[in-house]
């Protein structure tokens, strides 16, 4: 693995966005991973959405080219430090991102996201360009 795709990017990509669809099409399918977390985010989006059945047709499809990792309690503890430290900046970012990143960081994985804003935030947090 070399990427972990951001919940936005697997979003875009679901929604038939051109510009998702190029990029993950573009990165070799055996590097790409998301996090449960990622997973969670767009089975909310597919309950909440128009077509639920034919939106979760899809994301399983695309779940068996990205290995989804889970959380664990190195993630967690390193979570709990990248958290702690935005909060101390006064820079705080969404859990569910700081997660990812907590993920990625752990992988030693490259973020693949439009959300280069927060994540930016974290250091030594590499991010797809």
């Amino acid at each position: 693995m070399k990427y972990l795709v951001d919940s936005d990017v697997v979003a875009d990509y679901l929604g038939a966005k051109p510009h998702a669809i190029d990029l993950l099409s573009a990165l070799p399918k055996e590097e790409i991973a998301v996090s449960l977390v990622t997973v969670g985010e767009i089975y909310e989006g597919i309950y909440y959405g128009r077509d639920p059945q034919k939106a979760e047709v899809i994301f399983r499809q695309f779940l068996r080219l990205a290995e989804a990792l889970p959380l664990t309690q190195t993630i967690m503890q390193r979570f709990a430090q990248i958290r702690g430290e935005l909060r101390r900046k006064g820079q705080i970012i969404g859990d569910f991102d700081i997660l990812i990143a907590a993920t990625a960081l752990h992988h030693d994985l490259l973020v693949v996201t439009r959300n280069t804003k927060d994540y930016q935030r974290i250091p030594q947090l590499r991010l797809y360009k």
